[in-house]
């Protein structure tokens, strides 16, 4: 007779949720009829709810809808002009005891994970190409030097990273090379396509998100900046044959923007313009997309993966650090990627997966410095997970392939390693110069410094994105009313679901989140300078799946308190009316806010710009138009770009106004109105000009034209 195991006790319980990585908890047996009470009016059995007459009932119902509505009161109240954080913190407090309180009735079920199908480690490794792979790693690293790019070491570099994927890319023993499969595919003699309504919805989630990364691009942001400036004169250079790795210019930038840049001006025929750097970013925006998909798909379902996908497409955080022309969205670009095979490679227990996963944190090293913390996410996953039930027998593989990828990865950011060891103070002054002390002391003791930071980041996407006019709208949540419901909810969600099945990709995807933010929380030396979008950017996408789980957990839910198809058909058109409100929202904050706020923030170079443009293709020449350079006024380089011949710096100092006058052509200054020794002197100059205010129609932002005959 086989004994019976003794029933788990409190303690016993408590024990294994401080432990998670020793399993999960036991299971709390459920209430025997015999034990309950009349007075009870619920009998929980093996996750069915049997209900009891009454308000409890109703309550039990209709709970779902209730703790979103209540989440939505409270992020209503978080929203500018009518911001009142207690009143907030208490609906979301009544949310979350109503959404506890459900899951403990089981009348609302968590979300899955779904189970991958695992395969073996394997440590087999080609030798061959292994052997030529380790002398061309270093000859490759050696003629890096100089911060050049060449067709010798561009070649090399090559040959090391083919000899590396011959040497541990493992082929597929179930199926046909990728070319054979493709060959087969395209001599068919027929082809059949097939269209399913999930076809549909996803083409239709595709061109909402290109509507909202595209549309007015041209216009929104409608100026530059000096950061812009600086950008395109190194991508001149690099047009010019400076083919460099790193470009020192402006404290010194990684290199894959500039490519980038210079492949859309030569592919579109927009030139050295702001459109270029914009179209450039906004396509690095748009391609992070299909990741964030897949990723959802990965550890939820399709339609979180799709739910996600439309969230990331239409919000205003990923839309405007896309928009706005700098280095910002390559940090999500590359790091979704990464994310995705990362996870989905040790789920699989598959190592081409830490292969494509190296790759993504190679080119990630070349993009935004932000992303020098992502090999710290690396290392998390791989750590959480070790410390898991879900490891055991496969630690030793998953240490192998974290060796793969390691290698991979150094192999593609080989050309920055090489200018680092060679120039290590440039390489890492921008990111020390916020992380440590290099241009001012710490305003407070570091560690208060780091906790307020972690604190104003993680409350970032309910509360307040700072004050930088640049890439945000300024102090408001960094999400709309609805997502940030639903990413409660889904944070929830995910608490809870860790801590009753114990899964490492729960407790991972609650860690990036802070993980991801680290390149703003670490600006110690500039706390005003966190939050910040740009710098968080990686981190939206942990963000965006866990709302989307929130969502597909909140309509599985309101799905089960209806059979009917007129109940099903009320599910579905409440989750459209929130997606068109959501992105409603979201077009006003980018197209409407954030375009207004943006330019009352930058000076109109553009304006200045078209004068000068107009003066060249009238009575004069482009080389005799002069912006009087004044203290915190426009930038005069950007006047050139503006006016269509960017390599032209247009600057005058009011000291030289008198070497024009040996110049026998017409004339043209443009003058600060609060310049009032430029104007005396160009009326002493010059007692014949023609004098102008030109009406920006934005305050402020007038200037005086001097036309001289």
């Amino acid at each position: 007779m086989i004994p019976e195991k003794p029933e788990p006790s409190v303690l016993d319980y408590l024990k294994a949720l401080l432990t998670p990585w020793r399993g999960p908890a036991p299971e709390i047996p459920p209430l025997a009829v015999d034990d309950l009470s009349e007075e009870q009016p619920f009998l929980v059995n093996e996750g069915e709810r049997l209900a009891g007459p009454g308000f409890f009932d109703w309550l039990s119902r209709n709970v779902a809808l209730l703790v979103f509505i209540l989440a939505l009161i409270a992020q209503f109240f978080l929203e500018p002009p009518r911001r009142s954080w207690p009143i907030g913190l208490g609906f979301y407090a009544v949310s979350l005891v109503f959404l506890l309180w459900s899951l403990w009735k089981r009348s609302w079920s968590l979300p899955t994970i779904p189970q991958p199908v695992e395969k073996t480690y394997s440590f087999d490794v080609h030798r061959t190409p292994l052997y030529f792979g380790l002398p061309l790693i270093m000859l490759s690293f050696l003629l890096f030097s100089g911060n050049r790019y060449t067709d010798l070491n561009l070649l090399a570099w090559l040959a090391t990273g083919l000899a590396f994927l011959a040497a541990l890319w493992l082929p597929d023993k179930n199926g046909l090379p990728v070319w054979q499969r493709l060959r087969s595919w395209l001599t068919k003699r027929e082809w059949q396509l097939r269209i399913t309504p999930w076809h549909i919805l996803v083409v239709l989630a595709v061109l909402l998100a290109a509507f909202f990364r595209f549309y007015h691009l041209a216009q929104v942001p409608g100026e530059m900046f000096s950061d812009h400036a600086e950008k395109l004169l190194d991508v001149a250079d690099l047009i010019n044959g400076q083919h460099k790795i790193f470009f020192e210019r402006n404290t010194g930038r990684e290199d894959f923007q500039f490519y980038l840049t210079a492949v859309v001006a030569n592919l579109f025929g927009t030139g050295l313009s702001f459109l270029s750097v914009k179209l450039g970013t906004a396509l690095a925006g748009f391609f992070t997309l299909p990741y964030i998909y897949r990723l959802g798909k990965e550890i939820g379902s399709r339609w979180v993966g799709l739910f996600a996908f439309l969230f990331a497409g239409v919000a205003y955080w990923p839309n405007v650090i896309s928009r706005v022309g700098l280095r910002f969205p390559l940090y999500p670009l590359f790091a979704a990627p990464l994310l995705y095979y990362l996870i989905r490679g040790i789920r699989r227990s598959d190592r081409n997966d830490f292969i494509k996963a190296g790759i993504a944190l190679g080119l990630a090293l070349h993009g935004y410095s932000a992303s020098r913390l992502l090999p710290v996410l690396v290392l998390a996953a791989v750590a959480i997970y070790l410390f898991h039930r879900q490891s055991s027998g496969k630690r030793t593989g998953t240490l192998w392939a974290l060796v793969v990828l390691v290698l991979i990865s150094a192999v593609v950011f080989l050309p920055l390693l090489r200018y680092w060891t060679e120039n290590p103070v440039a390489f890492g002054f921008r990111a020390f110069s916020r992380l440590a002390t290099t241009e001012r002391p710490y305003p407070a003791p570091v560690g208060l410094i780091f906790l307020e930071n972690l604190g104003k980041s993680l409350i970032m996407p309910f509360w307040d994105d700072n004050n930088i006019w640049v890439h945000s709208v300024i102090n408001r949540p960094a999400l709309d009313v609805i997502t940030a419901a639903l990413f409660f909810l889904g944070l929830v969600l995910v608490i809870v679901r860790y801590f009753r099945k114990h899964d490492w990709v729960d407790l991972f995807l609650l860690i990036s989140i802070p993980l991801l933010m680290m390149p703003s929380i670490l600006s110690l030396a500039f706390p005003e300078e966190n939050p910040s979008l740009n710098r968080s950017g990686g981190a939206y996408i942990p963000i965006f799946i866990i709302a989307a789980i929130g969502l597909e957990s909140l309509i599985s839910s309101l799905l089960a308190q209806t059979r009917s198809k007129g109940g099903r058909a009320a599910v579905a058109g409440l989750t459209l009316v929130l997606f068109v409100i959501s992105a409603g929202m979201n077009y006003d904050l980018v197209f409407n806010q954030y375009s207004e706020q943006f330019l009352n923030g930058a000076w109109n170079t553009s304006q200045i710009g078209e004068v000068i443009r107009g003066f060249s293709e009238s009575t004069g020449e482009a080389d005799h138009a002069y912006v009087i350079p004044y203290p915190y006024w426009v930038d005069t380089r950007l006047v050139g770009i503006n006016a269509g011949f960017p390599l032209k710096d247009y600057a005058l100092p009011a000291d030289q106004i008198s070497t024009t006058v040996a110049i026998d052509a017409p004339k043209l200054f443009i003058v600060n109105p609060s310049d009032q020794a430029a104007q005396d002197t160009l009326r002493q100059v010059y007692p014949l000009g023609r004098e102008f205010l030109f009406a920006a129609g934005r305050e402020g932002k007038d200037f005086l034209i001097y036309s001289i005959p």
